[in-house]
């Protein structure tokens, strides 16, 4: 008897039961958990990549000698923030010989305005995704928390219905509706811990990026400017 109980009662039993609020909510849960899994996948998978790329072009960054800096970055592929960093000083660079940096504070300002804007661009790009998961992890919980509470009450008012309020007949249903619950909690779990861990990487990976160009900044503003200073001069001293 225990057992025929059992196997009438189930998550197929509860879908087959549900109505349109259900289903809805049920729906409402796979697609969050669907745009979960996806950020959660596509995210990890360029975060690993950017950090090999990251990885490789700063170790060859810092073995080039100091005469080969411009040659060194302009043979570099703009595929990660470091490499657009790279290139984006070497582009204020090139253009310090302009007459309006004067007005606009000077080279050293000029520079860092650039890398600035570098590096904000890479802040924003790295909250893509951080909302939608936030979302699932706050919502979730309620939205299977709601499915609950409607699939007992339409199982009550079945049973009401039906005449039949004894505990057997009570359980099954209401246990069935404790589904919704759970499936929330299964779409919330997954979201916050994705949401934490990518925060944990952008504030890394932004304090290296600015780091690097501090770094940056002093190799273009003090061997940069010095190495083109003392081009313009070479042909002065000669006889």
């Amino acid at each position: 008897m225990q057992s025929q109980f059992v196997d009438g009662f189930g998550v197929a039993h509860f879908l087959s039961q549900a109505d349109l609020v259900g289903r809805l909510v049920l729906l409402v849960l796979l697609l969050l958990s669907l745009a979960s899994w996806y950020l959660i996948i596509s995210r990890s998978l360029a975060s690993h990549f950017a950090q090999r790329r990251a990885k490789a072009f700063l170790a060859r960054f810092w073995s080039s000698r100091s005469e080969d800096l411009r040659r060194r970055l302009q043979d570099e592929a703009c595929d990660h923030a470091f490499a657009r960093l790279a290139a984006e000083g070497l582009d204020a660079l090139a253009d310090s010989g302009d007459v309006s940096l004067a007005a606009a504070g000077g080279f050293a300002e000029y520079l860092s305005r650039r890398l600035g804007h570098v590096i904000d661009d890479e802040a924003a790009a790295a909250e893509y995704g951080l909302t939608m998961l936030a979302s699932a992890a706050s919502a979730a919980p309620y939205i299977g928390l709601f499915g609950t509470v409607w699939g007992i009450y339409h199982a009550l008012v079945q049973i009401g219905l039906s005449g039949q309020g004894t505990l057997d007949k009570v359980a099954g249903p209401v246990g069935e509706a404790l589904i919704m619950t759970a499936l929330g909690l299964a779409v919330a779990i997954p979201a916050v811990l994705a949401h934490n861990a990518f925060n944990r990487r952008n504030r890394l990976w932004l304090a290296r990026l600015e780091g690097f160009a501090h770094e940056l900044y002093v190799l273009l503003t003090v061997k940069g400017i010095a190495a083109d200073a003392a081009a313009a001069q070479a042909p002065a001293a000669g006889p």
